[in-house]
């Protein structure tokens, strides 16, 4: 095999059509461009959506919400889900293990929501002002 003799595969590339070539050949007079109109002039095209000035259709539908991506990241844990980590001292990758946060978070924060009944350490994980309360008042304590 050489450079100069790699081709397409048969059958893999149509032939270009021709057009403007007389009435015989099936492309001629209007090239297959229809009549008159922007469409049908050298350089007149528009950009994609263009409705002719009509209120195009990504426009005119309501825009509704937005998706973080910063949101897969990220994870809130529950004091009453710390309760499922069995570890004596709660890092990111105890939570990984207990299942509390879903695969590929990088930072957690423990939110005040349900009761905390034993003593944990954090490491690692931030902390609201009243989940740091409630967990010293559990006998835990946070650590940076």
């Amino acid at each position: 095999m050489r450079l100069n003799t790699l081709k397409p595969a048969p059958g893999s590339r149509r032939p270009a059509r021709r057009v403007g070539r007389g009435a015989s050949a099936g492309q001629g007079k209007t090239c297959g461009r229809g009549t008159k109109g922007q469409r049908a002039r050298k350089g007149g095209y528009h950009k994609v959506g263009f409705e002719g000035g009509q209120m195009p259709l990504q426009r005119r539908m309501p825009k509704v919400g937005f998706r973080s991506r910063m949101r897969t990241s990220r994870a809130e844990v529950r004091l009453a889900e710390l309760a499922r980590v069995e570890a004596a001292v709660v890092d990111l990758e105890a939570l990984l293990e207990a299942g509390v946060v879903p695969p590929g978070t990088e930072r957690a924060k423990v939110v005040l929501s349900g009761a905390l009944t034993r003593a944990v350490t954090l490491k690692g994980v931030a902390a609201t002002k009243g989940a740091r309360a409630a967990i010293e008042a559990a006998g835990g304590k946070i650590e940076a």
